[in-house]
């Protein structure tokens, strides 16, 4: 290779010899043979490729499969390259020999050195160009949290939607029970009922316990059957209302008995009847009381979540974060998945950004139930190790390819569908552990499924 063969080729048009001898000072010759790959999509762009005879297919993988998206087939097209001007930048597509080639390989470094010193101008409109992808890909990291803040919300929606609309009917179910209630005093009033009577109804009452009674239904039906059967033979209207309260709160007709011994035939109804709305008041007033501290509690959750009223760095329980995950996630975790917890009793309390690392939770774990197709186990750990805390998140899948686990945390990498999936979950998750917290999060695969390691440490290095 010699400053003559460079001559040749377009790309150099305009260079002077000795520019071209500074080249290939920094440069070697590299010969490949068919199949060969010379650089992988997401490596670290350290080499600028200029051909130099052959050909090579670029292949960027989508998802699952890897096509061709375009070739290298004129002595002097160019690939990679690209640390010259940025320094995490890496290869965009996947170079591979399809055939004798012979290649130049020049360092990103040299390659920066001698640009900036042949035509500063260029370098500077390289540069902006790198910006230009750069904000084009916080961008995309910003659809991708909102897209996560989306499904979160939709679930959080579909949560509160159960408790919120039981209380709604519980409420509405309250007014009629009221209505009725109000009117068996008022006619108990009319027909003269004594003080000493209703005080007695009442013991009467205070001695049905609705807590101890059989919910089987089959023992339900039976006894309001038999307490409709006596209604009907004691001339009480609307008994076929009234049976069913009694025979849920567990009431027998031995308890009718000692209620018609103590009433009269005209207060037995509006007797029965204002014991019957007390029961089932009070049954609507805990149905109302579950619902809205449910309600309660996931608002705790999302405030436990979010992290919005708390400092950015604080002492936190990992184990909280992920708790509070679970919750957020509980609309995909119904059905067949099972989640086993085993939480060490002596995990300690880390320094670090609660907000930032629900991230990672939510993503890790919305990973595994997805590699489960929905069914399975998911195993979630946590253990204290040296001045680390370890948390495991395992899934019961079909594991993870060795190509695919060495690419998992690339960026814009994904094996979902079209739509299902942008690739930035573990690249955001990676960021958040390695570059935030100072951990590590690792991928430990088999067949028996896939587990997420991450070490946090115990001690921010910032407050260190």
């Amino acid at each position: 290779m010699d400053v003559g063969e460079l001559r040749g080729l377009f790309l150099f048009d305009g260079l002077k010899d000795d520019q071209l001898g500074e080249l290939l000072a920094v440069a070697d010759e590299v010969a490949f043979d068919a199949g060969d790959v010379l650089f992988v999509q997401g490596d670290p762009a350290d080499f600028w490729w200029v051909l130099l005879e052959g050909r090579i297919d670029l292949l960027r993988r989508a998802g699952r499969e890897e096509a061709v998206v375009n070739v290298m087939d004129r002595p002097g097209v160019w690939a990679g390259g690209f640390r010259a001007w940025a320094d995490q930048a890496g290869y965009l597509t996947t170079g591979r020999a399809e055939g004798p080639v012979r290649m130049l390989r020049v360092p990103a470094a040299a390659l920066g050195e001698r640009a900036r010193a042949w035509f500063p101008f260029g370098v500077h409109m390289i540069e902006g160009f790198f910006q230009t992808v750069r904000n084009m890909e916080a961008l995309s990291r910003q659809r991708e949290a909102l897209v996560a803040l989306g499904t979160l919300a939709a679930g959080l929606a579909h949560e509160l939607n159960n408790p919120a609309a039981a209380a709604t009917r519980a409420v509405d179910a309250l007014e009629a029970t009221c209505t009725t209630l109000l009117s068996s005093l008022v006619q108990l009033a009319e027909r003269s009922l004594s003080a000493e009577q209703f005080m007695a109804l009442d013991a009467l009452r205070r001695e049905i316990d609705p807590s101890v009674a059989s919910v089987d239904p089959l023992a339900v039906v039976d006894r309001e059957d038999a307490l409709l059967t006596w209604l009907d033979a004691h001339h009480v209207d609307d008994g076929w209302r009234i049976a069913p309260t009694f025979a849920l709160a567990g009431v027998d007709v031995a308890w009718f008995e000692r209620a018609a011994e103590l009433l009269s035939a005209d207060t037995l109804g509006p007797g029965l009847d204002w014991v019957g709305g007390t029961l089932s008041t009070a049954a609507l007033l805990s149905e109302v009381k579950e619902s809205t501290g449910r309600v309660s509690a996931l608002v705790t959750a999302v405030k436990s979540y979010s992290q919005l009223d708390r400092a950015s760095l604080q002492l936190i329980d990992v184990t909280e974060g992920i708790e509070s995950t679970l919750v957020m996630l509980g609309h995909k975790l119904r059905g067949g998945v099972v989640i086993v917890r085993n939480f060490a009793t002596d995990t300690p309390r880390i320094e670090a950004n609660p907000g930032e690392l629900n991230q990672v939770w939510t993503n890790l774990i919305d990973n595994a139930v997805d590699a489960m197709d929905g069914v399975g186990e998911l195993r979630i750990s946590t253990r204290a190790e040296a001045d680390h805390v370890v948390v495991e998140i395992a899934d019961t899948g079909p594991g993870m390819a060795p190509e695919v686990q060495a690419r998992a945390f690339e960026p814009f990498f994904t094996t979902k569908d079209v739509g299902k999936g942008t690739g930035l979950g573990l690249d955001i998750s990676r960021r958040i552990v390695m570059e935030r917290h100072h951990g590590e999060i690792v991928i430990d695969a088999s067949a028996a499924g896939t587990v997420m390691r991450v070490r946090l440490p115990i001690r921010s290095s910032a407050s260190a």
